[in-house]
């Protein structure tokens, strides 16, 4: 039997996800499964970095199941994943010394504030193109360090190892032969320095990080060594990995300086590609590793909105004025745009460009007549209003996009892609595979296997679904932006 389908894992935020392609990155089958999230106080997000793993070996059985293959007919496996999420385990027995701090926590905000009095912001910019924010994993690394009994300690002795979700799934994948990463998830620490290629000694030193904990950094398509045969059966190589939005970049296949991808799953994370050129934003968005091939750095400015598709959630889950996500399009289509009613999702700080831990949520523009339509609408609003926000600043760093590639689980809903389009004043364009992170790491497996010769092949199988252009007037946007910039102020305030 012919080694010719890719598995690609994907381990997001609030669940994990495994499918099956063909050698025409088409998918097979799939099979998902969500898991706990913990909150023990507030601002502080964590995983059960055990619990994980076992999502990713039951969604990976069930996927070959349906499928009907074995794991000799899997060329390789891509896996991509929740970045910044930081995991430590003993290197001994591979369990973790604590529950994972999750991208979104927050506990590290004021050890940021005081690496940055003492003057250290500059270099971590300089090197590594991200903020001195707790958003990043080094932080995060040195909390555990010095929070679990003796970790610091252990973690000088050699003893422990650090990871992000990738690595950690990478290790027990190959009982624990391997601790790598690639240049994408080592670009999000804090600790990479991105024009060198290379963990930084200097930021190692600012962090307290010891480098005895820290992976060997690939290429996004490579060779990561193979599963345990008792996992799938049979050994399979794992040949890509990537973080969840430059998996996206790829999966959207957008390979040319200036094209831009919008992804739209728990946050919203918008990319654009700049080439071999690492540019350096005046407008607080992040300069990263969008992918590296054979080698070679493609750089990428990016801009993090931390609520998007989870601000639907809370209105599902937490308010319970929603049923289901795809309600909300059914709402927002016949209540039609909110004037008055204005929410800005700040549950967990903002993100770029505002940078700002310390804000909150707030639904501002209340009246007597305000209702659940209102309250709905104006949260979809919200996310568009925030890509806005990061669309803005992009072209004011001076890239263009001739569209906007968009995807995730929010992009189903029409009238909030039209709405997104009428406030960015841009053309957005979405595929007919809307999952386009985890095809962007089945696609690196397939480049690594040779399924793929190319990044041309790849972009040959990128195919358009629909697209949207602007309809709202201008100045009735500019209507809407001002009112969002007059509401994200007093959030800030």
């Amino acid at each position: 039997m012919s080694a010719s389908f890719l598995l690609a894992i994907d381990q997001g935020t609030t669940s994990s996800r495994a499918v099956v392609y063909d050698a025409a990155l088409a998918p097979v089958a799939s099979a998902q499964r969500e898991f706990n999230q913990h909150f023990p106080q507030s601002g502080w997000v964590e995983h059960d970095a055990d619990e994980i793993w076992d999502g990713v070996v039951a969604v990976c059985r069930d996927a070959m199941a349906e499928a009907g293959i074995e794991a000799s007919q899997i060329a390789g496996i891509g896996i991509t994943n929740q970045r910044e999420t930081t995991v430590i385990w003993d290197r001994a027995t591979g369990k973790p010394i604590a529950k994972a701090i999750v991208w979104q926590d927050r506990r590290t905000a004021e050890h940021c504030r005081t690496l940055e009095a003492a003057g250290h912001g500059a270099t971590v910019s300089e090197r590594t193109g991200l903020r001195l924010d707790p958003y990043f994993s080094a932080t995060k690394i040195g909390w555990l360090l010095d929070h679990v009994e003796g970790a610091r300690a252990r973690a000088e002795a050699g003893e422990l190892a650090f990871g992000t979700i990738d690595t950690f799934l990478l290790w027990r994948l190959t009982g624990g032969d391997v601790h790598a990463t690639d240049a994408t998830n080592a670009s999000r620490t804090a600790l990479f320095d991105i024009s060198a290629q290379r963990w930084d000694d200097d930021l190692l030193q600012i962090f307290g990080v010891p480098r005895s904990l820290l992976p060997d950094v690939r290429d996004c398509a490579a060779e990561f060594g193979a599963t345990a045969p008792s996992l799938f059966g049979a050994p399979i190589p794992v040949r890509g990995i990537a973080g969840d939005q430059q998996a996206a970049l790829i999966g959207q296949a957008c390979f040319a300086p200036g094209m831009t991808k919008s992804t739209y799953g728990t946050g919203c994370f918008v990319i654009s590609n700049t080439g071999d050129t690492l540019l350096r934003s005046k407008n607080q968005l992040l300069s990263t590793v969008g992918y590296r091939l054979d080698g070679v750095v493609t750089y990428a400015l990016e801009g993090s909105i931390f609520v998007a598709g989870s601000a639907i959630q809370w209105l599902r889950d937490a308010l319970q004025v929603i049923d289901s996500a795809p309600d909300s399009a059914a709402i927002a289509e016949a209540h039609g745009i909110e004037r008055d009613v204005i929410v800005v999702p700040a549950f967990t700080g903002l993100g770029a460009p505002y940078w700002d831990p310390d804000a909150r949520g707030a639904v501002l523009g209340l009246t007597r007549g305000s209702g659940r339509e209102a309250l709905v609408t104006a949260t979809l609003q919200s996310v568009a209003l925030q890509t806005w926000d990061l669309v803005g600043a992009i072209r004011e760093d001076g890239v263009t996009p001739a569209e906007i590639r968009v995807d995730g689980g929010m992009v189903a809903n029409d009238w909030f892609l039209q709405f997104l389009a009428d406030v960015t004043r841009s053309h957005i364009e979405r595929p007919q595979q809307t999952e386009s992170t985890v095809l962007g790491a089945a696609a690196l497996a397939g480049l690594q296997a040779g399924v793929f010769d190319s990044l041309d092949a790849l972009s040959g199988a990128w195919q358009r679904d629909a697209a949207f252009a602007p309809k709202l007037g201008e100045a009735d946007a500019t209507t809407l932006t001002d009112a969002w910039r007059d509401a994200v102020a007093r959030v800030r305030g």
